[in-house]
């Protein structure tokens, strides 16, 4: 990023003045984290760039998070976020990952191969909607599709107010189609899975190599992992861009709201169903049923729905519980300290 840059440039807004004190804009420093690593995390702020380390004392950050650097150069604390994505994290770990903070539009990465998928653009709308970000679909490799119209019609029969675009990422030419959503002081995000041709855009619209680029492998479409890190970068439009890596596995987690919003007609006819605990499966006067018996509700929509609310609902409790734990062991180890003490004292 370059050396000299107003705080508007990156992405400053009243929604963070407000946070601030008449204290805290005369003694601290404003800055955005642009990366983050185990030790140690890169921002940026009008005075340029730097990089604190990584403490015990330290809060949980993200890519896209705005801090107040006090006097001495130490993290002074984290403005509250506008907006936030979040997943459980891969695996069996029973942890939320944060992924990116502060974004106005989220691009939705998926290509024109044998990789397309209308479940995981769901997953991925979901996301963006609990965050309460405005999505944008854009379908890559629009050279290497014979039928590009055909995936444009399936993703906007989700909802006919998407945005979608499809493009060629290495055509600069195509990917100006992107362009109006990445002005100044606009921060856009990069999600989807490996191989969707994600750091290929990144490239283009920086004007540079700054992501690694790899194929896929022809037998399924499946790409690799280019991307390893979520960074920030300056557009030559004036946006932020932010990169992240490819997920395989994106396990949604206090999202319900989100999924109601995606799937907001099953949502809708699911008020007109004869009972209020209706499960849309073989209840008499189901509503859902019956649009999908009629051709007005796609069975597969539904499916999709249900997964992902029983996915959230469970990844939710589990991660509620292991919070409920947290807060135990930190009560139990602060009693401990305290009883300590005071025999100390009293010896």
């Amino acid at each position: 990023m370059t050396n000299t840059i107003s705080l508007s440039q990156l992405g400053w807004k009243p929604f963070f003045q407000q946070q601030l004190s008449l204290e805290d804009l005369e003694n601290k420093r404003i800055a955005r984290v642009i990366n983050l690593h185990r030790s140690n995390i890169e921002l940026i702020s009008e005075q340029g760039e730097f990089s604190l380390p990584v403490t015990s004392a330290t809060p949980t950050l993200t890519t896209g998070d705005w801090v107040l650097v006090d006097a001495e150069g130490h993290l002074d604390r984290e403005l509250e976020r506008q907006s936030l994505f979040a997943r459980k994290a891969p695996g069996s770990k029973v942890n939320r990952q944060l992924i990116a903070a502060n974004i106005d539009t989220v691009f939705i990465v998926c290509s024109l191969n044998n990789d397309f998928n209308l479940n995981r653009i769901e997953r991925y709308l979901a996301l963006a909607k609990e965050a309460m970000v405005d999505p944008v679909i854009v379908l890559t490799k629009k050279d290497q599709c014979d039928d590009v119209y055909h995936f444009i019609e399936q993703v906007r029969a989700l909802d006919t107010m998407l945005m979608v675009e499809a493009v060629n990422g290495l055509d600069d030419q195509s990917v100006q189609t992107l362009v109006p959503w990445c002005g100044i002081g606009k921060t856009v995000a990069f999600l989807g899975s490996s191989g969707v041709g994600k750091s290929t855009l990144v490239n283009t619209l920086l004007n540079q190599d700054t992501q690694a680029t790899r194929g896929i492998r022809e037998d399924d479409s499946k790409g690799r992992h280019t991307t390893t890190s979520r960074s920030l970068h300056l557009m030559p439009s004036g946006g932020l861009l932010l990169d992240t890596p490819g997920m395989r596995e994106l396990q949604l987690a206090d999202c319900a709201q989100g999924i109601e919003d995606t799937f907001a007609e099953i949502s809708q006819l699911a008020m007109e169903c004869r009972f209020s605990d209706c499960q849309h499966q073989e209840e008499p006067g189901c509503a859902v049923q019956s649009a999908i018996k009629e051709g007005r509700l796609e069975e597969r929509r539904l499916i999709s729905y249900q997964k992902l609310m029983r996915e959230q609902a469970l990844n939710s409790a589990t991660l509620a519980e292991k919070r409920a734990q947290s807060r135990s062991l930190s009560r139990t180890y602060r009693a401990i300290m305290t009883d300590a003490k005071q025999r100390k004292t009293g010896a």
